[in-house]
């Protein structure tokens, strides 16, 4: 574990009532700006203590600071180190306070209210050493408040207006730091240490909420200063960029460049990230309609007033110049675009589809929903399918990630999503991370996580890769299982087979929650001699005696929980995996309550919405299939039509009736299936042969190069709706600026469904969400004004849980008793040769998102500007390669080149890439390969060859040749469009 300091976690230091660093119902801050507070502060039940404040009676929780009680008073202390989402710290005195019986003046901030206190805080001693103190923070600090970026949001500036400073005696003319150069090498925030007061505030801040330590306090004296790792410029240091120290500062020291250049912001709109799945809550802070900056929202539930890179900067994106905003169609992908009124473009994808359906059948075409997009605009697209289109051709990008996570859940325990709230980890003693990088994937989790870390639980990695939760800074595992790439099943069967043959079941939990004969038949397949870690350490790579002791670290450690991402789902055997991890924990009885359950990690921000909202050409909404006449007629009865009652085309079945000749027409809302799809030339010449597809996007990414429509999209900072994140949790997203190309999605979509014949008739996605509420039992509890009023509200919210249910499964499993299953191991199909002797996997890095539409067109390409492969040293050394070199990747699906990266985090025999870039063409080289139940691509495990190589691939060659041709063909639009006074 990390011998990383512990600072000031004593409970009797506490300021908040609960002790909790990150919880709202701490010390208050100053005072936001002019928004409604859409989030209710957390209350914690405690002893009471009655004090008096001021001559005032109050009683407070106890454990609560003086500083928090004298503002639940209506008190507020001044303060400049003091903040509601840290630890106290009783630097700056600024909050020093009278106590009847005790000598001195304590600080407010780590003083802990006791029964009859009596405490003054103002006075005329008070107020003269306040004053001095700001006095001498004043004569240290730069004289320049009518220039300052910060003027009117800065707490020292407050601060001294509210101790009455009005002159300053002291000044220093030696060498201080007021003589310090600015820190601009951050693209997104700029350091000046002229203005630094050495509060300390952002170092604890980079300790305590992200929990990097990247920032301490430099030299002594007034030439103290904060410093980034070794006196480091802050780009080249280990800050992450989350913004934490940024937000935590009190004067301009740390200050974002947007505000710089446009100035203080004047409202804000509460809304959510729109990157990954742990959907974090912003205030976007406004002027007029312009963003100025993105702060983490304090009372938002599932981030805490965290954030990182890319939801807290990584948001330009959204008035990029590359955005289209006019719609274009064209007859032929060959053709130029030709820009057209909304109602033009409307009429002709309708038109083409309608002639499509009459040639070809009601069966050729087909949609895809998105995971970027909000519940409601997935719900109206499956809807306009099933009822425009009329068939059941609708698939979504989960298709891609988690989609063995909805089958693995649903078949164990009942339900396909996570059990747990994020904030549960914060009572696990044992922590297992399966095929996931939280730290790079979901950051914001990933800090909570290397918190409680701090805090003395362990830690169990599985996975191929030396990630940074194995031996990053100030972490380390306690296990890394570092496992070959696709012996997930075998390895899990490895551990549950310590756990049954060394007597380690919850014997009493499953006799109660479990089904008898099921559980029967899995541990006697479990105990076989084939499933024990010395049998399958051929297998996995793992020494047997790790993964015994793994293994009973996770059965007695105390309250164990498992978070897994893509390196489970993503696999042959990923839907058996994801029931592996399910019987691990009922065998533990590791489920049900705080700290413990199965966690998948949502890889977008909408994954578990787009899934929940009917997106699966089998399900409709809340995962009901479309053969049971009941629901199915509930469906009917609503919208007006009759279904079709055998499920419809999955995504690859597209791909493939499409080369048939029998799928000619596709609507793709808000995903990119040309570069995140894997065997990119077989979905490229899918896509070729069809005869209309619509794209409904930003920016004209690989899969609109085959369209023949498109319709400009809306960001989330353009529409309101809602996302539902890991967690479940259903979050508001809010509007905060008009829609560049004048419609928000599900407004198109509306047009498009007239155009079609079936009228939709909502006023807003308010509307949408109604009906959703009506149709579908696990939502029949939620509306805005319900999230509106909690802040956010988790599924199932229902008439028995009208609030919402943070833990589930906690007295009976969904689906009544819990099932064992049995998960045989079967070796994938893609195994090491004498050709292809590496086996290659595939993830996510911190700075890029997905498939970079959004991040690379913001200033995170300066931390990551191409995706590269990385090789362990001695696979490198055997074939001539040094970390910058090109090198050509082979699988029996394609080829491509990378620069390369000798890394110690690879095993040898194991390659890495991300697929943030087009040009990589990562997906190229992914096979066709996929999970047994649910088609989810084996994109983990791909047996590849690497060779240097001198230029780019075949495939790449053909891409930049396709690439000119399309920018040629833009350039045409635009000619076309001036000569015509377009």
């Amino acid at each position: 574990m990390s011998d990383a300091p512990n600072h000031n976690r004593s409970a009797s230091t506490t300021s908040g009532g609960c002790g909790s660093a990150h919880c709202a119902c701490r010390a208050g801050t100053a005072a936001p700006l002019n928004d409604i507070d859409y989030g209710t502060p957390r209350r914690h039940a405690d002893t009471d203590v009655t004090l008096e404040i001021d001559g005032e009676t109050i009683t407070v929780p106890a454990g609560t600071s003086v500083m928090r009680a004298a503002a639940e008073a209506g008190v507020n202390v001044p303060k400049l180190c003091a903040t509601d989402s840290l630890e106290p710290f009783g630097s700056c005195r600024l909050c020093l306070v009278e106590i009847e019986g005790r000598r001195g003046y304590p600080a407010s901030c780590t003083t802990p209210v006791e029964a009859g206190m009596r405490v003054r805080t103002q006075s005329d001693r008070l107020q003269a050493l306040r004053r001095n103190v700001m006095e001498l923070y004043i004569s240290d600090h730069p004289l320049d408040c009518l220039t300052c970026p910060a003027n009117g949001d800065c707490e020292l500036q407050d601060m001294a207006g509210v101790v009455g400073l009005r002159e300053v005696r002291y000044g220093f003319d030696g060498a201080n730091h007021l003589n310090d150069a600015k820190d601009e090498s951050n693209p997104y925030f700029t350091y000046d240490p002229a203005k630094c007061i050495v509060c300390n505030r952002c170092v604890r801040a980079c300790e305590e909420t992200q929990g990097t330590f990247a920032l301490t306090i430099a030299a002594r004296g007034f030439e103290s200063r904060v410093a980034a790792s070794q006196n480091q410029p802050f780009m080249e240091s280990e800050c992450v960029s989350c913004g934490a120290c940024v937000a935590a500062c009190p004067t301009a020291t740390l200050i974002e460049k947007t505000v710089t250049f446009a100035g203080q912001p004047e409202h804000s709109v509460i809304t959510t990230c729109a990157y990954c799945g742990v959907g974090c809550s912003f205030k976007a802070e406004m002027k007029g309609s312009q963003v100025v900056r993105m702060t983490p929202y304090k009372n938002g539930q599932a981030n805490e007033g965290h954030a990182c890179v890319k939801g807290r900067f990584a948001w330009g994106y959204a008035t990029h110049k590359d955005r289209i905003t006019k719609p274009m169609i064209r007859a032929k992908i060959t053709d130029p675009w030709r820009e057209v009124t909304w109602e033009e473009a409307i009429a002709y994808a309708a038109s083409e589809f309608r002639r499509i359906q009459a040639q070809h059948g009601r069966d050729s075409v087909g949609g895809i929903t998105s995971s970027r997009c909000t519940n409601e605009e997935t719900y109206l697209v499956q809807k306009l399918v099933r009822a425009a289109f009329g068939n059941n051709n609708v698939d979504t990008c989960a298709r891609v990630c988690h989609s063995p996570t909805g089958y693995g859940l649903k078949t164990t325990i009942g339900e396909s999503a996570g059990t747990q709230t994020f904030a549960s980890v914060e009572h696990a003693d044992v922590i297992m991370v399966i095929g996931a990088n939280p730290t790079d994937g979901h950051p914001v989790f990933g800090s909570r996580l290397k918190r409680r870390l701090r805090e003395g639980a362990k830690l169990i990695v599985v996975d191929p890769r030396r990630i940074d939760l194995v031996d990053g800074p100030h972490v380390k595992a306690d296990y890394h299982l570092q496992l070959r790439p696709g012996a997930n099943v075998a390895l899990v069967n490895a551990l549950a087979h310590t756990i049954v043959t060394e007597g380690l079941l919850a014997e009493t939990f499953i006799a109660e929650r479990c089904e008898p004969l099921a559980f029967a038949q899995w541990r006697a397949f479990i105990a076989q001699q084939e499933n024990s870690p010395e049998a399958t350490e051929q297998i996995t790579g793992v020494p047997a005696a790790l993964v015994r002791e793994a293994a009973r670290l996770y059965a007695t450690g105390g309250n164990a929980a498992i978070y897994y991402g893509l390196g489970v789902t993503e696999h042959a055997q990923g839907s058996t995996m994801v029931m592996g991890i399910a019987n691990l924990a009922m065998a533990t009885g590791n489920i049900g309550r705080e700290g413990v359950g199965v966690n998948p990690l949502r890889g977008q921000n909408n994954v578990q919405g787009s899934c929940d909202m009917g997106s699966f050409p089998h399900e409709l909404p809340g995962y009901r299939h479309i053969g049971g006449d009941e629901v199915r007629h509930q469906f009917e009865a609503a919208w007006g039509v009759t279904l079709q009652p055998e499920p419809g085309l999955r995504i690859p079945n597209m791909f493939d009736a499409a080369l048939d000749g029998s799928f000619k027409g596709l609507y793709c809302q808000g995903e990119d299936i040309v570069q995140s799809d894997p065997d990119t030339q077989h979905v490229a010449a899918a896509l070729a042969s069809m005869e209309c597809i619509v794209v409904q996007d930003i920016f004209l990414n690989e899969t609109a190069k085959y369209a023949h429509v498109f319709l400009p999209g809306s960001s989330f900072l353009e529409k309101d709706g809602t996302f539902t994140n890991a967690e479940r949790r259903i979050s508001r997203v809010r509007r905060v600026m008009p829609p560049l190309a004048g419609y928000a999605d599900w407004e198109v979509t509306l047009m498009l469904s007239r155009a079609l014949g079936y009228e939709m008739d909502y006023a807003n996605p308010s509307q949408i969400m109604d009906e959703i509420a009506r149709l579908t039992p696990t939502f029949h509890g939620v509306s805005y004004g319900l999230i509106d009023r909690l802040g956010s509200v988790q599924w199932p919210c229902n008439e028995q849980a009208p609030e919402g249910t943070p833990t589930m499964h906690v007295d009976e499993f969904v689906r009544g008793k819990g099932r064992f299953v049995i998960t045989q191991f079967v070796a994938s199909r893609e195994k090491v040769t004498r050709r292809y002797p590496l086996l290659l996997t595939t993830g996510r890095i911190l700075s890029q998102y997905n498939v970079g539409a959004q991040t690379r067109r913001t200033e995170n390409s300066r931390w990551h500007e191409e995706d590269r492969l990385e090789i362990h040293h001695h696979d490198a050394e055997e074939r001539g390669i040094k970390t910058g070199d090109w090198v050509g990747i082979e699988s029996r699906a394609g080829q491509t080149v990378l620069r390369a990266l000798v890394s110690e985090r690879m095993q040898p025999g194991v390659v890495y890439t991300t697929f943030h870039f087009p040009e990589s063409g990562a997906n190229v080289i992914t096979t066709d390969s996929s999970d047994w139940a649910t088609n989810c691509p084996e994109y983990k495990v791909t047996a590849v060859q690497v060779q240097p190589v001198q230029q780019p691939s075949q495939w790449q060659q053909q891409y930049e040749r396709f690439n000119e041709t399309q920018l040629e063909l833009l350039r045409e639009r635009t000619l076309a469009g001036e000569t015509s006074g377009k």
